[in-house]
């Protein structure tokens, strides 16, 4: 536990170190603190607060520089956040009015770059499992066949089957109507469940081509559905402390590129209670073990479907970018759900 100077001067450290981006001493300590200390006593107080891994000596200055658990201690319990301006919320409001939901998920996650300067990331709705209205075959040559996917909503798929032999126009035909016979309606959590027993009693002459149909549309269908939207990668290039660090850049697109791992990091975080801060570690990513990610989980009729957040560096300005985050979470849940109920 830190007393009340302690704390007063880690927080001014952390504020100064966030707005200057160098190393603070005792002075500028001193200076911006408000407390009536000798140089002696807040270097007394810094070499405290540094044994107990609030903070760090740079090898090339004489300042001090937060370290991850003095920036945790700093958001949960010094920090002042900043009220978001008015203009700031009519603009986010204005760009997330009803619209189809992957454009209102696209706007969320280009406002919060926009107005953050880092990435801004938003997890696309957790949606339920396409069912399947109808399957045809189309053969192409002889073993080459066009399968045409049409699900319940409406959304039609075609993906090419490369055959081991040639089927006939009629057993095309008497593939896709057992399949529509037996699978028309499910979705593929149920068709999964049901897949191995339901094709042991099908033809056996049809079952490969019945097996790789499901497991092509399957696959189609769930590539279609991004894991989650990042705008603004590109700002990262901007920030100091990763442009120096070409390493750390290339990890950090590696992982933008492939999303997996974030789309859990943001479905862990659609579990909070308001928004989350994961400083460095925290995040379980060793990419952005040098940033920090300020998210919040957004709703549908008051049921959580998703998150939003930004990454930046762990020297960001979070009394402004944690309402930003909130804000943009609650106004994306506003336009959702207007938007499923009109």
């Amino acid at each position: 536990m830190l007393d009340e100077r302690a704390r007063i001067l880690l927080k001014t450290l952390v504020e100064r170190y966030i707005a200057e981006g160098e190393p603070v001493g005792s002075r500028a300590l001193s200076k911006y603190s408000g407390l009536d200390l000798s140089p002696a006593t807040v270097r007394n107080v810094m070499a405290d607060l540094e044994d107990a891994g609030f903070i760090a000596s740079p090898h090339t200055s004489a300042g001090r520089v937060p370290t991850p658990r003095g920036y945790r201690l700093f958001v949960d319990s010094l920090l002042t956040v900043m009220p978001l301006e008015q203009a700031s919320i009519e603009q986010i409001e204005g760009l997330l009015h009803p619209t189809q939901p992957q454009q209102l998920i696209s706007s969320a996650s280009s406002l919060l770059s926009g107005l953050t300067h880092f990435a801004g990331i938003v997890a696309a709705p957790r949606r339920q499992s396409p069912r399947i209205r109808q399957l045809e075959f189309v053969g192409l040559s002889e073993k080459r066949i066009l399968l045409i996917i049409v699900t319940a909503d409406g959304d039609v798929q075609n993906r090419i089957l490369f055959t081991e032999r040639a089927y006939s126009a009629a057993e095309l035909t008497t593939a896709a109507n057992t399949l529509n016979e037996h699978f028309a309606g499910l979705d593929f959590a149920q068709i999964r469940a049901r897949l191995q027993d339901e094709l042991r009693q099908l033809r056996s002459d049809l079952q490969s081509l019945m097996a790789a149909a499901l497991a092509a549309s399957d696959e189609a269908l769930s590539a279609n559905e991004a894991p989650c939207v990042i705008s603004g990668e590109k700002n990262l290039l901007e920030v100091e402390e990763f442009s120096t660090n070409m390493k750390r850049l290339r990890e950090l697109f590696d992982l933008f590129e492939q999303r997996a791992g974030l789309a859990q990091l943001l479905d862990v975080s659609s579990n909070a209670d308001g928004v989350q801060i994961f400083i460095g570690g925290e995040s379980g990513l060793a990419p952005l073990d040098e940033c920090s990610v300020v998210t919040a989980p957004y709703t549908v009729n008051g049921q959580v479907v998703g998150s939003v957040g930004v990454i930046g560096p762990t020297r960001m300005a979070y009394e402004r970018v944690i309402p930003i985050v909130d804000i943009t979470a609650r106004l994306l849940s506003s336009a959702l759900t207007y938007q499923a109920n009109s």
